[in-house]
């Protein structure tokens, strides 16, 4: 029988940054910590925390260290040409002298707080007064997959992670990659294979990077270096797989992190549980009122059972999936629409008749005089409505919440992980696996470097068949992000104008562009009134950021100067 392993053996390898003696002094009070991958930020202005943490997304340092050389240093030091700043810098030192002797938790742990949320929350149940106020957690060193499990809970939660498309993953921890390894895959007699085949798609994403780089250089000799790079590090990504450890930045109110507390800390997987608890026990330092439900003696019992409920909720139905179900079911289609409202376009009318200034109807009345109407009466409605919209951010009505569509979606994990960011809307994925096949990016077929990007993501899917032999919840680790995720989104058509149009732009990638444009194929084949109203952009582009037309406006623009 395999020993139990004690939770401190599922941490990620991280290394801690060193500081000096002063830098520790002008840090210390910002943070619950200077020396653990999970730690809560003390800082009260939202701009700065705001400004932080919006780094994590194209920061390779942890944001402890860009704290103190972004926005703590360089107002430190003598600088009597800019007044502005000098009188900023002697403000901020007496600001940390004085959390040296007051330190932030003692500031903020004001008696009559804490008795409130006690008695109202944690005795009464009143939930909502949680949602009051909010905190920040941020994860130097987390994989994929815990990650993934945290920003699962869309709501309460507002996650930022480092970029995959533009932040370099090659540097090392510990000697080693920057991927995650379960100790029980040891038990399992399965780690030596795991980290062979991980070290080898790190190898091939470390090799491949500067032979794409010179192809894509020659093909594009107008981008600049910097662009090229970030279009290898784009291309070369899937290789990366779901152990890949990153940063994550969270920000969310005090209810939604109780949540996640309750609804990890029996994961199965001991990295996810040990993060939970590393959450619970940095958030404790500043919030304790809010997490007392968590842990609560008097009530251990029923503690327990409910953070069984939450977590063990799909291994308990797992026996009843029809074996039919349980093979593998692909199909060229990335894209099905597989249910809509064939009342939606009147229903969405509806909606934007019913609160008008002169209506006193009921809900029924009002569809019913829509369903009655011509389709030039309803064309003419959605002109008012919509006909002076010019910009996607310009957000459509609520009106447009009263009908919903459900998209059966097979598409790349990388590409994936930009559309699990939608949270308006309801998303259910299947465990990541193999079982749908990869995608090869055509830059690396073209440039003839696609063999050994196939050859890696092949060694990683044979280890992923033996570990799920044992466990497919384990598994997961193994997964490049190449291959393909099953996922379901159940979304009313608001949100359809904001993910369409928002993820067809130029900027996009195109892994997601395309899904997003077939999307709204399908949906103008069903709500044709509405489609034309919504601004997708139904371009192809070589380069995310820069589209064909882009690129003939500037050759014209060349040609005249030329011409002059």
């Amino acid at each position: 029988m395999n020993p139990i392993l004690p939770l401190e053996a599922f941490t990620p390898p991280y290394d801690a940054d060193s500081y000096n003696e002063e830098q520790k002094w002008n840090l210390s009070p910002f943070f619950t910590n200077l020396t653990s991958s999970v730690y809560v930020p003390l800082i009260s202005s939202p701009e700065v925390i705001g400004a932080l943490c919006s780094r994590t997304s194209r920061a390779a340092d942890d944001l402890r260290l860009i704290f103190l050389k972004e926005y703590v240093e360089p107002f430190l030091q003598d600088n009597p040409s800019d007044t502005e700043q000098a009188k900023y810098g002697k403000t901020l030192k007496e600001f940390i002298d004085f959390l040296h002797t007051h330190p932030t938790e003692s500031i903020f742990s004001n008696p009559k707080a804490r008795s409130f949320y006690a008695k109202w929350l944690a005795q009464y149940g009143d939930d909502s007064i949680a949602q009051m106020a909010g905190m920040h957690v941020v994860f130097s060193s987390l994989s994929q997959i815990a990650i993934k499990q945290f920003e699962d809970q869309r709501i309460g939660l507002a996650p930022i992670e480092k970029s995959t498309r533009y932040v370099d993953y090659s540097q090392k921890v510990h000697g080693g990659y920057r991927y995650y390894t379960d100790p029980t895959l040891k038990q399992l007699g399965l780690e030596e294979e795991y980290t062979s085949a991980m070290n080898t798609l790190f190898d091939t994403y470390i090799d491949l990077i500067p032979k794409l780089s010179a192809y894509l250089a020659q093909q594009f000799p107008d981008e600049t270096k910097s662009v090229v790079e970030k279009k290898a590090f784009d291309t070369v990504r899937g290789l990366l797989p779901m152990a890949t450890l990153s940063q994550v930045a969270f920000f969310g109110n005090g209810q939604a992190f109780e949540y996640l507390v309750s609804r990890s800390a029996r994961h199965s997987l001991g990295e996810i549980r040990w993060a939970t608890e590393q959450t619970y026990q940095e958030l404790y330092k500043v919030t304790p009122s809010f997490l007392r439900r968590v842990k609560d003696p008097a009530s251990q019992d029923k503690v327990e059972a409910y953070q069984d409920y939450l977590s063990q909720k799909t291994a308990r139905i797992a026996k009843f999936v029809p074996e039919t179900l349980t093979k593998n079911h692909d199909h060229d289609t990335a894209v099905s629409l597989v249910e809509y409202d064939v009342d939606g376009e009147a229903k969405i009318i509806a909606g934007m008749l019913y609160n008008a200034d002169s209506n006193t109807a009921s809900w029924e009345d009002t569809l019913a005089a829509v369903q009655a109407m011509s389709e030039q009466e309803k064309r003419e409605i959605l002109a008012a409505y919509l006909g002076n919209r010019t910009q996607r951010w310009q957000k459509v009505g609520r009106a447009f919440e009263n009908t919903y569509l459900r998209y059966d979606i097979t598409i790349d994990i990388g590409a994936w992980r930009d559309l699990h960011r939608h949270r308006m809307l309801t998303q259910q994925r299947q465990l990541f696996t193999v079982a749908h096949g990869h995608e090869t990016p055509q830059e690396l077929i073209d440039a003839g470097l696609d063999q050994p990007y196939r050859d890696a993501l092949h060694k990683a899917a044979a280890i992923y068949r033996k570990i799920a032999e044992h466990d497919p919840i384990l598994a997961q680790y193994a997964v490049p992000m190449a291959y393909k995720v099953r996922f379901m989104q159940w979304t009313n058509v608001r949100e359809c104008f904001w993910e369409m149009e928002l993820r067809t732009i130029p900027e996009g990638h195109p892994g997601y562009r395309h899904i997003e444009q077939e999307k709204f194929r399908l949906f103008e084949k069903v709500y044709p009134l509405i489609a034309q109203y919504m601004r997708v952009n139904m371009g192809e582009y070589d380069f995310a950021r820069r589209g064909q037309e882009e690129k003939i406006q500037e050759k014209l623009k060349a040609l005249e100067k030329l011409s002059a």
